[in-house]
């Protein structure tokens, strides 16, 4: 008898964007003539940008070729991707990463689902709330958690709340946890950590032995030279923090998938017997077993993103969809929404109407005006009563979504 992982029963049934995708196609099944504006998950919609598809072709006729074709890559990454990330991702900023300390990989959901596992069981989790599913789910998955509670979280779990009195940036708990995940600029809430703030979650970590997982998937839309892109620009995060990237937002990657993981040398845990252990060697191992590398064509692609003219083209996209946010923000408050984000970040996190709870919301919206957005308590209980809205569209799509919205609650 094949007995199964009972963990995962303590999910709900289905995860957040399936279930927005079922709502979705039932409306417009029944409503065949809607033209239904998406603006719920988080995909891009412009093209990749010319330098990245020559590369890709260029790479493609290299596997076409015996004498240039390659098989199995290295699992950390291509020499000529990892020295790309380290000077224009870390060098350009004033940041040392050595080529070793990077992880190249398929996808930053991935990284960020995958990296619980060179932790103990037995490890005090932390998440902000609200907060990118993937955090929590992966760790109920794992068993670090008893069933769901009646207030929607899950005991065993640190639930940090971000709100309005505190700008969706919760500060460090008083007591100590052993790893938390943080996200900057903020997916849901488009909202970005500032360098005192990271500053004070970097002497806690320290103060606490504790490990800060950086989700860094956006940096590249924030739009103020002093907030910092990385948390290596902190001292000291080099021994507590471990950082997420992704090109699915900075270079339209997210049909591609190409992400990396930085996990410093000297970020150490503890093993059973009390001695140090190397997290980078953990993560080493658990990379190279389970993980094969991404492909070589993909690769080629993502260091083509640093080159000057994929590095003007991406930037111009980013602008694009910036606008959008622009757009959207002033927009929904002309109609009389609470509105945060969309200055740092693609996302808008808007109040709901009227005190509606956030699936009401999502419901009214999309058979109101035919425009479909993210619940906030989708993202944990802190969400509810909010909404999360993306830049990613086309500009007709964005001006179209926000007349229909306007003409309706407006």
């Amino acid at each position: 008898m094949a007995r199964i992982n009972e963990h995962y029963a303590k999910l709900p049934a289905s995860y957040l964007f399936p279930e927005i995708g079922r709502r979705v196609r039932a409306y417009a099944a029944a409503h065949p003539e809607a033209k239904v504006i998406r603006l719920g998950i988080g995909d891009v919609t412009e093209p990749l940008a010319p330098a990245i598809v020559d590369a890709m072709h260029a790479a493609v006729d290299e596997m076409g070729k015996r004498e240039t074709f390659r098989g199995y890559g290295p699992e950390q990454g291509y020499d000529f991707l990892v020295e790309a990330i380290r000077q224009n991702d870390y060098a350009a900023r004033g940041v040392e990463i050595a080529a070793d300390e990077i992880f190249v990989s398929d996808g930053s959901k991935c990284d960020s689902g995958n990296i619980q596992e060179i932790f103990s069981l037995a490890a005090r989790i932390a998440v902000t709330d609200p907060v990118y599913p993937v955090y929590v789910d992966s760790n109920v998955m794992a068993g670090r958690t008893a069933a769901v509670g009646a207030d929607g979280r899950y005991p065993g779990l640190t639930y940090l709340v971000g709100n309005e009195a505190n700008g969706f940036q919760p500060e460090p708990p008083a007591e100590g946890v052993d790893v938390v995940y943080l996200c900057s600029p903020n997916n849901p809430t488009g909202t970005v950590a500032t360098r005192a703030q990271l500053e004070r979650w970097v002497a806690w970590a320290k103060q606490h032995d504790a490990i800060i997982l950086f989700d860094a998937a956006y940096e590249s839309y924030i739009s103020d030279p002093a907030l910092p892109r990385s948390i290596y620009e902190i001292p000291g995060a080099r021994d507590c923090a471990l950082e997420l990237r992704s090109f699915s937002k900075r270079a339209g990657f997210t049909g591609v998938r190409c992400a990396f993981l930085v996990v410093p040398k000297t970020v150490t845990g503890v093993g059973a017997d009390g001695a140090r252990v190397s997290l980078n060697a953990l993560w080493a191992r658990r990379h190279t077993t389970k993980f094969n590398g991404a492909s070589y064509v993909v690769q080629r692609g993502a260091a083509a993103a640093y080159s000057r003219a994929g590095l003007a083209q991406t930037t111009a996209q980013i602008a694009f969809y910036m606008e959008n946010a622009r757009l959207l923000r002033e927009g929904l408050s002309a109609a009389g929404f609470t509105v945060f984000g969309g200055v740092h970040a693609p996302y808008i996190w808007l109040r709901t109407h009227g005190g509606a709870t956030s699936w009401e919301f999502f419901d009214r919206l999309l058979t109101e005006t035919q425009v479909v957005g993210t619940p906030g308590s989708g993202f944990g209980p802190a969400g509810e009563g909010y909404f999360r809205l993306s830049g990613f569209n086309s500009r007709a799509n964005i001006e179209e979504a926000i007349q229909r919205i306007r003409r309706v609650f407006g």
